[in-house]
């Protein structure tokens, strides 16, 4: 299978499949050949560690996209035991680009509910690439009302360009999915914990993904709307998208600058799919420590501590200037 390149990759993967050939060659034939090798060996590791040190917030995105980046389905298998699927919304049907679960966390039972993408593009049209139907909320609240019934805390994963915005989608009551979702979140009564693994766009990724407790991979984002989006509304351009990005500030360090997030989980240079399993496992402490502090405070100071912070979101000095 082809490795995925990233544009502003290539440079780097053009020389690491050079210092590939090279390696492939009989250096005991060819005496200067281990020379260059070494050279060469150098040369990419300075490419890669000056690459990687400070992308671009549409490079971040880029990564963040990154199709063999680790997905809901990966942390949930790997994180999770004894869980549970919940299906349908009762209502119209089942959409698979959400998942609901009940599960357990390191001995402690959770409700899980993520953005589903998918591996292969059949999966990927199955699931709408991640973008909910106005079902696929509706079956996240149902879920949450479960959490709320039996005392059980919500972890949510984040993972979606946005809410599919069809027509068929508006004339089943997207927006008012959306916003019951976000209601239903800001009252509960238990402790919420949300995760940004790769993107986090608008209201669909907003709809599950407020809480208590904000937790960034260092090349997640999180936005109002994507960068394509924002180009086109505002300069009729999506060819603009790295200009957007740039004033969004959509990235983990401006989440965090801002208060709206609340640590930021590192990623191997390259991203997330260059080794997937500590990152994985680092999410899982990560979630797990939240919710060991979390699980002490009662219903009613979650809940104003909850309001307060989203309250907070948004506050400028106007001395300042």
């Amino acid at each position: 299978m082809a490795r995925f390149v990233m544009e502003f990759e290539r440079p780097l993967v053009e020389l690491e499949e050079k210092l590939a050939e090279l390696k492939a060659l009989d250096v005991a034939s060819l005496p200067d050949l281990a020379a260059e090798i070494e050279d060469l060996e150098r040369e990419v590791e300075r490419l890669r560690d000056t690459l990687y040190a400070a992308l671009s917030p549409w490079e971040r995105v880029q990564v963040s996209r990154h199709p063999e980046r680790p997905k809901t389905d990966d942390y949930l298998s790997a994180l999770f035991t004894d869980v549970v699927e919940l299906k349908g919304d009762r209502a119209y049907g089942d959409d698979e680009a959400i998942v609901a679960a009940l599960a357990t966390l390191d001995g402690r039972r959770v409700v899980v509910i993520g953005h589903r993408k998918g591996r292969t593009t059949k999966e990927n049209v199955r699931r709408n690439f991640g973008s909910p139907h106005p079902e696929g909320f509706r079956k996240a609240r149902r879920a949450m009302l479960l959490a709320a019934k039996f005392g059980l805390p919500v972890v949510t994963l984040l993972d979606t360009a946005g809410a599919y915005p069809g027509l068929e989608d508006e004339e089943r009551g997207q927006a008012w999915a959306i916003a019951e979702c976000l209601a239903t979140l800001s009252d509960l009564p238990v402790p919420v914990v949300v995760v940004g693994i790769g993107e986090g766009g608008s209201g669909g990724a907003l709809a599950i993904g407020f809480g208590d407790r904000l937790i960034m991979l260092e090349n997640a984002y999180y936005s109002v709307i994507s960068p394509e989006m924002c180009a086109m509304i505002l300069y009729k351009d999506t060819a603009r998208a790295a200009e957007s990005a740039s004033a969004l500030a959509l990235t983990a360090d401006d989440l965090v600058r801002l208060g709206i997030a609340d640590e930021i989980v590192p990623e191997p240079p390259g991203g997330a799919h260059r080794d997937p399993a500590p990152v994985i496992a680092a999410v899982g402490s990560r979630i797990s420590a939240a919710l060991d502090v979390l699980s002490g405070t009662d219903s009613a100071r979650l809940q104003h501590e909850r309001y307060e912070r989203l309250r907070a979101i948004g506050v400028f000095d106007e001395s300042a200037g």
